[in-house]
């Protein structure tokens, strides 16, 4: 089982994104636990982002799944593990291995993945295991393959600090990987001769460092970079001698780019001839160049092309495994490169193997003694739920993850799963969308109970410790894996003391008849033991094993000169059986799936004409401070402070022609679907775009699921779904009233034809809107606050429509509702904060009006969640005198000097730009135009 917890700091790793970064975490006495950076960790020496800084207060255990669940009845571990176990063998026995499916997460560790991937592929004998980073970085695997032969990444985060130009494509950065920003954002400080190009339809919070920013139509990457390809060669800028030694297939390459020149690939991609030139040119002369790209690269259906036409630049100039030169992908979630490491994926085998090699085959079954090895690939995510669809995979296991929220389609998925025999799912908390559909329910050991490994995106493995016990009944992935396993006949090839076992293994594996010919070797971590693993730091692989007398030790890679060295590629050494690299000649053009082409876009912005239609593309993608469905960062009301709606960013002339304006609620229409979301009109937006983020679920909107509006469509190399060029129309959702709450119990919403529910301090806020005129207000706040109404104090007005009431227990603040014709003008932040004091009857009135009085001024919007540092206090400190610059504010407020993503937003406010961050509803405040 996992380790005991303690009360010392314990080191352990971030639980969201691919940056990896090092935390330190302190139980408290009170039962707290305190976070901060870990200031040893090498991905982020001591610097944490804003979700990563309050993970402390997403250790509650009021959402939790604590107990095995039987169609909603609570059980016992035994009877849900047996049920499981013989429904499972039971399907396979009558319908063969590839009726059942696993479908799991990045945020598993790669213990967890390990297993499950052995048990699926080696002892059912299906592939059906697939993970949601298929919908995360399987273009950028399948584009290593194609290049590499193997799922490589070459560079290491420290190259983005030593470049002379950093290529940011379909990366925000800022906001997905702030801890990287930072560290990118310091090395241009201190060498201003740095360049950095963003490639990225919307104007970023990542092009606050940007010497150029390039407004790219969806899926023009491809163009983009085959036409730089051909201005390489044109040029000179080839690396004849590297292409020479190390590669083969450039001729190809450049026959196909060759009709690439600058207006063909300004028609392509929707960019200033002037700015693609700029970019080509910073490109042929810059020495040390890394791309670093991310979903906006891989999350389309021509994802894999991007890869490989961004990698196609690299080899050919040589830029690839030298300090500060490399492709880099950086990954969306914790574990993604684990899960890659252990075969988590349906067309993989574990320890970078390959499921269609028999040689690699054998090795595996060997090892693992295995006779029911797979031996094809299995269905990918979006094959995998249409089989469920279909009737064809009968029974599913859904580890860790929220596919009805997070699949393309999203509402078809919830279809399959509500028709599919048997369900298992097996989770960390209780309200999800998916967990709604599960037969069995399983409870989880959450960040902060559980041990094991993860990878991050530099190759860097690092430990999750164990800090706090579990409760309930929760038990660790891994353990009700293998207890299924063992149950299933497996025998002792599960038997696993704990994880420290399973990662023995899984280095072992990757050491077994390698001796350099694969990339993934950590067998020089093997035999650490439960102590050593306990104890063990983060390390990048590989970490190959070498005999030596009286044992073996750690070495570095065979193509390596030293330890303190681990890129790949400099000097050739692909995975290739010749040892060379892969050119992939690039179409000239994007693809469209013909299933989606009765709907399909051009590469050219859509024209006038159809924008004034309400016909525009739908991107979709993270905000700042949440991450994928909030199951985490919904319960931190910080975290909910700075964005606490579902929102669509749209530019100023769409929005005009469209006769929509800011905090107006719009609804987003596809073949598939429909959205309700309140609108955020934005500059920064591509003109003939919509952005959506993907966070809000049936739990905490009315019809904030975007993704349940995105095709299936997938990238036919990788299966990676297009999440992010989606056409839509968007029209006003025309509300009758508009409304908001706090209340300090969590409000019933049924029935209210929109609502976003969101975290504040003490209880909860909550926006609403109503589509028939509300005739009787005073009811409807009965309902929301559990007061009787003639309990509650109220003000009305008839005439304008305004009704506002304030509900008690004692001194205390039951709720505050505000319903009005308009969008309401209160003041969100003040009005939440307000829970949390002692309210005398005198006072209670401001409490109608909707703000506080000059003893209470309202900090405004949160603009810094890290320290919860408000716009009216910024702006108020800029218009004293006393901060006058975004260096200066920091220093006065501590806005902006923790995780820094929100420092273009402090910069637009320093420059009397209203910020675009919040879009929720108009305060009626002049100096604050978003609440």
């Amino acid at each position: 089982m996992d380790a005991a917890p303690t009360r010392k700091s314990v080191r352990t790793t971030c639980a969201y994104c691919g940056v990896g970064c090092g935390i330190l975490a302190t139980p408290r006495g009170d039962g707290g636990v305190a976070i901060a950076g870990d200031p040893e960790h090498p991905a982020n020496f001591g610097r944490l982002c804003s979700k990563g800084s309050a993970l402390g207060e997403t250790l509650g255990l009021e959402s939790r799944l604590l107990h095995p669940l039987h169609h909603g009845v609570r059980t016992d571990w035994d009877t849900a593990l047996d049920l499981v176990a013989d429904r499972f063998s039971r399907t396979i026995a009558e319908h063969g291995p590839d009726s059942v499916a696993f479908y799991v997460s990045g945020q598993i560790l790669t213990e967890d993945y390990y297993v499950a991937n052995k048990l699926m592929k080696g002892f059912v004998g299906s592939a059906n295991i697939d993970t949601n980073s298929r919908l995360c970085m399987a273009s950028s695997v399948a584009g290593h393959r194609r290049a590499f032969g193997s799922d490589t990444v070459p560079g290491t985060y420290e190259d983005l600090e030593l470049a002379d130009l950093v290529v940011l494509v379909g990366s925000n950065l800022a906001w997905c990987h702030p801890v990287i920003h930072q560290r990118l954002a310091a090395a241009k400080a201190a060498r201003p001769a740095m360049k950095v190009v963003l490639i990225d339809p919307r104007r970023t919070a990542t092009a606050e460092i940007a010497d150029l920013h390039l407004p790219i139509a969806s899926d023009g990457d491809t163009s983009l970079f085959a036409g730089l390809l051909h201005h390489l060669a044109d040029v000179g800028a080839i690396d004849r001698a590297y292409v020479a030694a190390h590669t083969s297939g450039l001729d190809a390459a450049l026959d196909t780019a060759a009709q690439l020149d600058i207006p063909t690939v300004a028609a392509a991609t929707g960019l200033a001839p002037a700015d693609i030139r700029r970019f080509y040119e910073l490109f042929a002369a810059a020495g040390k160049t890394v791309t670093v790209y991310s979903q906006g690269v891989n999350q389309s259906v021509s994802g894999t092309d991007k890869v490989n036409a961004i990698i196609n630049v690299h080899l050919a100039t040589g830029r690839i495994g030298r300090p500060g030169m490399g492709p880099f992908s950086i990954t969306g979630q914790p574990n993604a490169m684990g899960g890659r490491e252990v075969g988590g994926m349906a067309n993989m085998l574990a320890a970078h193997m390959a499921i269609e090699n028999e040689t690699e085959r054998d090795i595996v079954r060997r090892f693992w003694n295995a006779p029911k090895l797979a031996e094809k690939p299995g269905l990918k995510a979006v094959e995998m739920f249409d089989a469920v669809a279909s009737g064809t995979i009968k029974a599913i296991w859904i580890i860790g993850t929220n596919p009805v929220v997070s699949m393309p389609d999203a509402d078809r998925v919830a279809r399959a799963l509500a028709a599919c025999p048997f369900v298992v799912v097996s989770d960390v908390v209780a309200r999800t969308d998916t967990m709604k559909y599960a037969q069995v329910a399983l409870p989880a050991a959450a960040w902060g109970e559980k041990d094991g490994t993860v990878t991050n995106s530099e190759r860097r493995i690092s430990r999750q410790r164990a800090f706090l016990p579990l409760p309930g009944e929760a038990r660790p992935d891994w353990w009700m894996i293998c207890e299924v396993a063992r149950r299933m006949g497996a025998g002792s090839a599960f038997d696993y003391p704990g994880p420290a076992a399973i990662f023995d293994e899984h280095a072992r594996l990757s050491g077994f008849e390698n001796d350099g010919r694969r990339d993934f070797d950590i067998g020089g971590l093997a035999g650490l033991g439960a102590a050593g693993y306990d104890a063990l730091g983060p390390v990048q692989w590989p970490r190959p094993a070498v005999k030596v007398e009286g044992g073996t030790v750690s070495v570095p890679h065979p193509a390596f000169p030293s330890a303190d060295d681990t890129r790949f590629f400099a000097d050739g050494g692909f995975f290739h059986a010749d040892g060379r690299a892969r050119f992939v000649p690039m179409p000239a053009v994007r693809r469209v799936p013909e299933d989606d082409a009765a709907e399909s876009l051009t590469t050219t912005p859509l024209d006038a004409a159809a924008r004034s239609a309400g016909h525009l593309t739908l991107n979709t993608g993270r905000g700042r401070d949440h991450w994928h469905t909030m199951t985490r960062t919904g319960l931190s009301a910080r975290l909910s402070a700075h964005i606490a709606e579902p929102y669509a960013e749209l530019h100023p002339a769409d929005a005009a022609r469209l006769g929509l304006g800011d905090a107006d609620l719009v609804r987003i229409v596809s073949p598939r679907g429909a959205v309700v979301v309140r609108l955020l009109v934005s500059d920064r937006q591509r003109l003939g775009s919509v952005f959506v983020p993907m966070h809000w679920t049936g739990d905490t909107s009315s019809d904030g699921r975007i993704d349940a509006l995105v095709s299936s469509a997938v990238d036919p190399v990788s299966g990676q779904p297009g999440l992010k060029a989606t056409p839509v129309t968007v029209s006003r959702f025309e509300a009758a009233w508009y409304g908001f709450a706090v209340t300090a119990e969590r409000p019933p919403t049924a029935g209210l034809d929109y609502f976003a529910l969101a975290r504040a301090e003490r209880g909860w806020r909550l926006e609403m809107a109503g589509l028939v005129t509300l005739d009787d207000p005073a009811r409807l706040a009965e309902r929301l606050s559990g007061v009787s109404a003639g309990a509650i104090l109220a003000y009305r007005d008839d005439a304008g429509g305004a009704h506002r009431f304030a509900a008690f227990a004692g001194e205390r603040l039951v709720a505050a509702l505000y319903f009005s014709r308009s969008p309401v003008a209160v003041s969100r932040g003040w009005a939440a904060a307000q829970l949390a004091g002692a309210h005398p009857s005198p006072a209670r009135t401001r409490l109608l009006a909707g703000r506080g009085g000059a003893d209470r001024p309202d900090p405004g919007a949160i603009v810094c969640s890290c320290f919860s540092v408000g716009i009216n206090e910024i702006a108020g400190a800029i218009a004293s005198g006393r901060a006058i610059s975004v260096e200066a504010v920091g220093e006065l407020l501590k806005a902006g000097t923790n995780c820094g993503s929100c420092r273009s937003e402090i910069a637009g406010i320093v420059a009397g730009v209203a910020p675009e961050v919040v879009p929720n509803i108009v305060t009626g405040d002049a100096s604050q135009r978003t609440a």
